[in-house]
Order: C-alpha cells, then sequence, then structure tokens
C-alpha cells in the first residue's frame, strides 16, 4: 500500500483593485512607496495644497458675508476713527468700518443698505441723552480745504465751552466728494444723493439749483422729526460761539433765528431765518414740516425761508396747536443784524451775503474778532464794548440787488 504523500495547498483571495488602490494611496501618503528625496517635495505639495483650500474657503466666506450688506467688495474703505474728544452714547469712539454708497448704480444691480437705517444708525451715536443732534449740510463747494466747514468746526474749537457739541453734530453730505471730505474732518458723517441733482458747486441765492437744496433739506428734517430725534439745524455759515441752549424757550415747539428782530419772540411780523432753528420732535412738528414742504408747490419759485414768511400766518399753524418762537438776534445774530454784545453772542450766520470769497473772508474776521474778545482777562471782557468788524465784503445791499435782478429775470421769461 502507498503511502500517500499529501500537499497542503493554501489558497489566498486575489486583492480587488479598490483596496490594492486604497492601500496603495495610504503608502504613498505615508512616504513607503517614494524614494526618499521625494518624501519631502510631496508633503510640501501637500501642505500648500491644503492650506490653499483653507484660504479659498475664508475668501468665498468674506465675500459672500458682505455681500449680505449689498456692497462689493471693492468698496470696502477703511474709515478714520474719531478723535479722543469724540464719543458715542456708550462711552466708545463712533466710527463707521464701510462706506455705503447712496446710489445704487455704484454696485450694479444691488440696492444699497436702506436709507433709513444707515440715518438712524448716525443718529444714534451722536444723540444727546434727550435725542437731540445738530445737524447741518455740505456740498464740494463748501467742503474745499480752508473753506466754510473749516471754519465752521474752527468755531466749536474756540468758542466758550462749545467744544463737546461737536460729538453731538451730524453732517449731511449732498455729494460724495462732501462725504469724503467729512470722513476726514469729523465722526458724524451721513451722505445724502439726490438722483438726478448735483449739489456739488456752489449754490448761488435763488437759482434752480440753490431752490432744490433748500427743499431737500426741509423734507429731510421731517425724517428726523418722524424718527423721534429733536433737533438743532444750523448752516455751516454759522459760527458757534457759546451754548445756545440757555436761550431757548422752554415750551416751543419750533424755534427759528431772524434776519430781523422786533423784540418779541411771539411776534410772527419777525423776520425768520431758516439757516438755524431749534425744533422738538412731536406730531405738531412733523405736520408743520409735511405742510411746509408741501407748500412749495403752492407757492412755486420761492425758497423755503419765503414760503415760511407766507405760512406762518395760515390758520392751519393755529389748528395743529403749534408754538413757534423767534430767536433774538442779540444772541443768534448775523451780518444781517448783527449781535452787538460779545458778553451775550451764541452764534453768528454769514447771511445777507452773495458769493463764497466774500463770505469766507467775512468769516475769517469774525472768527478773528471772537479770538481777540477771548484774549482779555475776564474783567475787561466784562467792561468791554468790543463788537464786530463785519460786515466788510459782505453786504445786504449786494444782497438785495441780486434779488431785484432776479426777479426782473424771471418776470421777463414769463411775461
Amino acid at each position: 500500500m502507498r503511502k500517500s504523500i499529501s500537499r497542503q495547498v493554501t489558497f489566498q483571495r486575489r486583492r480587488s483593485t479598490a483596496a490594492f488602490t486604497r492601500s496603495a494611496v495610504l503608502k504613498l501618503c505615508a512616504g513607503d512607496m517614494l524614494p526618499d528625496s521625494g518624501v519631502f517635495v510631496f508633503r510640501a505639495l501637500a501642505f500648500l495644497f491644503f492650506i490653499s483650500a483653507g484660504v479659498f474657503f475664508w475668501f468665498v466666506l468674506f465675500r459672500s458675508a458682505h455681500y449680505s450688506l449689498y456692497l462689493p467688495l471693492p468698496l470696502l474703505l477703511p474709515v478714520p476713527r474719531a478723535a479722543p474728544s469724540s464719543y458715542n452714547n456708550n462711552n466708545q469712539p463712533a466710527t463707521f468700518g464701510l462706506i455705503l454708497p447712496s446710489d445704487p448704480s455704484e454696485v450694479g444691480n444691488s440696492p444699497p443698505e436702506n436709507e433709513e437705517l444707515r440715518l438712524e444708525r448716525v443718529l444714534k451715536d451722536a444723540a444727546m441723552e434727550d435725542h437731540t443732534v445738530i445737524l447741518t449740510t455740505l456740498n464740494e463747494a463748501w467742503a474745499a480745504p480752508d473753506s466754510v466747514i473749516d471754519l465752521f468746526l474752527e468755531s466749536f474749537r474756540i468758542g466758550d465751552h462749545t467744544r463737546r457739541f461737536l460729538n453731538h453734530l451730524v453732517i449731511i453730505a449732498l455729494d460724495q466728494k462732501a462725504f469724503a471730505r467729512c470722513l476726514v474732518l469729523h465722526t458724524h458723517c451721513f451722505t445724502l444723493v439726490t438722483e438726478g441733482v448735483d449739489f456739488s458747486g456752489e449754490a448761488y441765492f435763488m437759482t434752480s439749483d440753490y431752490l432744490k437744496m433748500m427743499w431737500r433739506r426741509i423734507d429731510f428734517l421731517r425724517s428726523v422729526l418722524e424718527m423721534g430725534y429733536n433737533f438743532i439745524f444750523s448752516d455751516a455759515d454759522i459760527m458757534w460761539f457759546r451754548d445756545p441752549f440757555p436761550h431757548f424757550l422752554p415750551n416751543a415747539d419750533f424755534q427759528i433765528a431772524c434776519d430781523h428782530f422786533l423784540g418779541d419772540p411771539y411776534n410772527v411780523t419777525n423776520r425768520p431765518n431758516g439757516g438755524f432753528n431749534y425744533v422738538k420732535s412731536n406730531n405738531r412738528t412733523i405736520e408743520f414740516y409735511k405742510f411746509w414742504y408741501s407748500s412749495r408747490e403752492t407757492y412755486p419759485g420761492l425758497h423755503d425761508q419765503d414760503v415760511l414768511n407766507i405760512i406762518k400766518f395760515d390758520p392751519f399753524i393755529m389748528n395743529i396747536g403749534l408754538e413757534m418762537r423767534f430767536l433774538d438776534t442779540a444772541h443768534f445774530g448775523g451780518l444781517c443784524e448783527p449781535s452787538k454784545d460779545l458778553n451775550l453772542v451764541s452764534t453768528m450766520h454769514a447771511n445777507c451775503c452773495f458769493g463764497l470769497e466774500s463770505k469766507l473772508h467775512d468769516l475769517r474776521i469774525m472768527l478773528q474778532d471772537w479770538k481777540e474778545y477771548m484774549s482779555l482777562p475776564p474783567s475787561l471782557k466784562r467792561s468791554s464794548e468790543a463788537t464786530w468788524r463785519v460786515p466788510q465784503n459782505c453786504s445786504l445791499d449786494a444782497l438785495q440787488s441780486i434779488q431785484l435782478y432776479n426777479s426782473k429775470d424771471k418776470y421777463l421769461q414769463t411775461g
């Protein structure tokens, strides 16, 4: 009997291609299948790949976040921080990291952030505890270096305890260049661009651009009242020398400066000037500003101040219960009727003046007069009879001649 010899045969399952591939990739990543000189290069390339992927991910996320504000990446501009003396209600510098364009055409078809939200943000940062803000408007012509806006801000700095009011001042820029200049000079800026209207140049008194600018201002101030904010509106050619609040009457809704003051703040025949007014936010003032703005259609070709001089007698004012008062030129003077005593003056307006160069000339003299007065010892200030050396280049006669010329020109065009 032959002895059978058995051989043990070992069978091994063939590995699948997928399994082999996974194994190869793992070894490759571990460097087992590369020569020593290639391991370092491969790992470096792998590291760069993952870094690039991470950067791309955050880039996409960043752009998506900012598109949600309707602002494309190229328009992200740094805004300078406020000066250390300017703080918001939380005692923190009020700064904005984005400049949001007012014109949708600047960002393609994407709409800008809601204008009311932008305005609310600026007003909230600038408001006093009682929701009062100080407002002025600015266009390119008055925003140029060493022009009206520089003198306006200087008056706050050299006035008697008026520097603090800069924290509550909002500059309303009427064009993009004025807005850019505001951001350099001041903390609280808001851009208000009117579609189809260019407010950048010097708007001469009673011209078409001047009238559009004045009525745009009235409509804007109505919106501020509707948002619950009281305001002092001040033209930028008004110099602030003292705190005006002690001279406001406590129970009035609407208080306005005068070109000519007759001695009685209740007398509606006073000649008001719309360049300076203190208005409290309530239903009466909101309805009054709506009525004032709508009256431009009743009296076409007149500016807001002339229309006010008409509607102040209207029964509508009494029907809504508006308390209107007129401010004494002893405290709120101007070149039409200068305040004669520098011990009493709060503000001075370069009104009754035609032409930017004439206005700048007299404003500079006005500031110099104030500096000389402030340099006097307290005893000499009280006994001093110091007064203004202005008007000089500004002239009421010249302004009346311009008004007469414009009236004749309108008559010839319509006659």
